[in-house]
């Protein structure tokens, strides 16, 4: 019985963990999904759990064992309780871990006692939590055995071509941008129809099948995947480039919308910089945490993909009293369907580290990502090649890793910069063969 309490709590935690990270069911997430999760997770508590694990955890992964105290202290952290004791003691249904008075009982006595005896003699409080558990515990078994039922019923056909969809951006290029979805859903029938922004199908709203236009607000330029939905199947998809016109710094503070800072104020000459006084200037830098400073450029980058290219670029993260204490920096390469995340971090904080590219992630828990330790107080040369199915990384002109990619190859559309406190960037350019585009 304590086992199966400790399934429910877990199950329970994991509901939790999808709605805070919106990522859709986590029955169809895919490696890069919870390679998502985990850098998340390091971001909220600090703590590294790697794919393996979480994968294990959602039972993607045979693992017979219960998971460690710590895993399950980290899932409730980042679920937003203090650890796991707290997570159970708060959650919406309490389950008692001794459920019957014969658990007190010496087996001898148990086979000699009078079980209606027993029961009279329980307060009649716990009798009464004794038959809510049971009654928890039945209600369920139904909804597992109702849940069972449904995924084994054939999902009715829908004929995507009896529908249509395409969207229209209010501005060329830059943020905030309108788009205006159009669509026709008339022969949804009873369905719901939803309209969902991104790759991300939690993030789905729901649109009157009567109606034909659904309007939306994009803060951060980039490449996203809109769909029409019809209940849980998707009948139609179109790209959508977000493009930024130039770079954009912003911070990503005032969720969902973000601040922005002026070109002039962080872009002089080749270099990029938000500093202490500018955040001061927008009140972002007395608070307990560091901002989450942003530097963005999307656009159209014509054949550039992602097994043909060389990037080169500078960053710096100056150490000052709001900074975060590893002065993690995340350099990202944006592509469509796909990205390249780059860490850096202060030498002593390399044990904390994930690699990422082309449908392949690498943890420093597994593999030594050392070379990505360096001192962040000082401009850092970056320089990354793709070719044909090969990633390498060069930090300070020395080769830090190197990987192999099974991921398909795709168009380049822009990059993003990720620092916790000021950040500032410079000579930032992808050269492929003779061309050379400096950004």
């Amino acid at each position: 019985m304590e086992n199966n309490t400790d399934n429910y709590y877990i199950r329970l935690c994991l509901q939790q963990v999808e709605t805070k990270l919106k990522r859709g069911c986590s029955g169809e997430w895919t490696t890069y999904d919870f390679d998502k999760l985990s850098v998340e997770i390091q971001e909220a508590t600090g703590v590294s759990l790697s794919v393996t694990t979480l994968k294990r955890l959602w039972g993607k992964l045979s693992y017979q064992h219960m998971p460690a105290m710590t895993t399950l202290n980290t899932i409730a952290r980042f679920a937003g309780y203090e650890d796991w004791r707290d997570f159970k003691q708060q959650a919406d249904l309490p389950v008692a871990e001794n459920v019957s008075a014969e658990n007190h009982l010496p087996k001898e006595d148990i086979s000699t006692t009078d079980h209606h005896s027993i029961s009279s003699d329980l307060p009649q409080q716990d009798k009464k939590h004794r038959w809510y558990t049971w009654w928890v515990l039945l209600l369920l078994l139904i909804a597992g055995a109702v849940w069972w039922w449904r995924g084994r019923q054939p999902m009715k056909k829908i004929n995507a071509t009896a529908y249509q969809f395409s969207s229209n951006k209010m501005v060329s290029e830059g943020v905030p941008n309108s788009v205006v979805f159009n669509y026709d859903a008339a022969a949804a029938g009873d369905d719901t129809v939803f309209i969902a922004q991104t790759w991300d199908v939690s993030r789905k709203v729901a649109v009157p099948k009567d109606k034909h236009q659904y309007s939306a607000i994009y803060y951060i330029p980039g490449y996203f995947k809109a769909k029409l939905m019809v209940g849980e199947q998707i009948v139609k998809t179109h790209d959508l480039l977000i493009t930024s016109g130039g770079w954009v710094a912003l911070c990503e503070k005032t969720s969902p919308v973000p601040v922005y800072f002026k070109k002039d104020e962080f872009q002089r000459d080749s270099v990029l910089s938000v500093d202490v006084p500018l955040l001061q200037q927008y009140y972002l830098y007395d608070q307990p945490e560091p901002a989450p400073v942003r530097f963005v450029n999307v656009q159209d980058m014509g054949p550039l993909r992602n097994d043909h290219f060389v990037f080169e670029t500078m960053v710096k993260n100056p150490k000052n009293d709001k900074s975060a204490a590893c002065q993690l920096v995340q350099v990202l390469l944006l592509c469509k369907d796909d990205v390249i995340v780059v860490p850096l971090c202060l030498k002593g904080c390399v044990g904390d580290l994930q690699l990422y590219g082309r449908g392949s992630s690498v943890s420093s828990k597994v593999a030594d990502l050392s070379g990505f330790g360096c001192d962040l107080d000082n401009w850092v040369p970056l320089k990354v090649e793709g070719k044909g199915r090969r990633l390498r990384f060069w930090v300070n002109e020395k080769l830090a890793y190197e990987m192999d990619c099974p991921g398909a190859a795709t168009d380049i559309i822009g990059l993003q910069y990720r620092f916790f406190g000021p950040g500032a960037i410079k000579n930032t350019r992808f050269i492929q063969d003779d061309r050379v585009l400096a950004l």
